[in-house]
């Protein structure tokens, strides 16, 4: 089912939730029920249970937010550095040269082809990917330079390996999800509590507090979408994508 659909099946079903609620609340009050006469310590808590749960969100959304900016920086920086690999061992011998650059698009196109599917279903690398990556480290670290020229390209290849190495560990430990149960208990329970208080406040079924009533839980619904949709940077509506290793190796994708 797409995400879209399942967005707008959650905030209809929220605003039907609430309008429900409102209609058999009001149906049992009682006759001489005053809606005038909610005690202000009521909606003294109801706006700082509100204003306290408006913060906690936007630290969700922003802390998931940038999980996903830094997944995407980790796609960059393994890429690259891969990509550094194969331009700076051009003054290797030849065939050296050739088996570290077919070893380097080997791992490339495991990771796009293989590799990025794995990480949206389980949320973790394969160990065929580490393999191929650690068979490229080989190469680059046995080789031992022949000329004061290919002393010099050594070092850079072998910082750019490490910077490989680390960014694929990086890209690793920011796939799964990162937002803790307890949280998500937080966040849930917070939203149900929130729209709950718009009935402590005795709501009524005019027209414009329903319109209201619904378009507030709908809003909460949405941004709860928001960061479960950011909690998972590779296989959740806006993901990290494998852009960089596409651009950098155009014949990596079969």
């Amino acid at each position: 089912m797409p995400e879209w659909l399942v967005l707008t099946l959650a905030m209809l079903a929220v605003c039907v939730v609430v309008v429900a609620i409102t209609f058999v609340r009001h149906r049992r009050a009682p006759e001489d029920e005053d809606p005038s006469e909610t005690p202000d310590v009521i909606e003294y808590m109801t706006m700082w249970i509100g204003v306290v749960y408006a913060i906690v969100l936007g630290l969700a959304i922003a802390g998931v937010w940038e999980a996903r900016s830094a997944a995407q920086d980790h796609v960059q920086a393994e890429a690259q550095a891969l990509h550094e690999i194969s331009e700076r061992v051009r003054v290797y011998p030849t065939d050296v040269r050739d088996r570290i650059r077919d070893d380097v698009n080997a791992y490339v196109g495991h990771v796009v082809n293989t590799e990025w599917e794995s990480m949206a279903d389980t949320g973790q690398v394969t160990d065929r990917g580490t393999e191929l990556l650690e068979r490229v480290r080989t190469d680059v670290t046995d080789y031992e330079p022949r000329t004061d020229f290919e002393a010099q390209a050594y070092q850079p290849v072998l910082d750019q390996m490490a910077t490989a190495d680390q960014a694929r560990n990086s890209r690793a430990d920011s796939a799964a999800p990162t937002m803790p149960g307890v949280v998500w208990f937080g966040l849930i329970g917070g939203g149900v509590v929130t729209i709950g208080m718009i009935f402590a406040l005795q709501i009524r079924r005019t027209p414009r507090e329903l319109v209201l009533a619904g378009l507030f839980s709908a809003l909460i619904a949405f941004l709860l979408f928001l960061i479960w949709d950011f909690d998972a940077p590779y296989s959740r509506g806006i993901t990290a994508s494998a852009d960089p290793f596409l651009s950098l190796f155009p014949d990596a994708k079969r």
